[in-house]
């Protein structure tokens, strides 16, 4: 398993469990990869390192197939390798370690019910914008 960083490998920032029960080759391309190591570089791999716990990626990088199977909307950052969506024991307070700490971020959406935070990073004109879906 190649790491990206301490605390992260390509492995679970590309593997679905949607895409193994349906053998999806769920690869990114070039241009995904870097926005994948991007997103770990500086945003990941900081905040795991101020949050002090594992943070586990339930989706990160999904093909069109597979963004399209699991309900992802067209313009999904997921697709380009921009987003990760990080669970943890209390999502809000990963949030609440996001921004104290200052990590540059394009979104993060906190699904309260299902306890998840999503959060990306785009390679141009990040808008730190702050979304809570109760």
């Amino acid at each position: 398993m190649s790491l990206i960083s301490r605390n992260f490998s390509w492995t679970e920032m590309i593997w679905s469990e949607t895409a193994e029960r349906q053998q999806i080759r769920n690869v990114p391309g070039e241009r995904e990869e870097k926005a994948l190591r991007r997103l770990v570089e500086e945003v990941l791999q900081p905040l795991r390192t101020a949050y002090g716990m594992p943070i586990r990626i339930s989706s990160g990088y999904r093909c069109p197939e597979l963004n399209k199977l699991v309900g992802g909307v067209a313009s999904s950052q997921h697709l380009k390798g921009e987003a990760a969506d990080c669970v943890v024991l209390d999502a809000t307070a990963l949030l609440a370690v996001l921004l104290r700490e200052g990590i540059l971020f394009d979104q993060a959406i906190l699904y309260q019910r299902s306890n998840f935070l999503h959060v990306s990073l785009r390679a141009v004109k990040n808008r730190k914008m702050v979304i809570v879906k109760r």
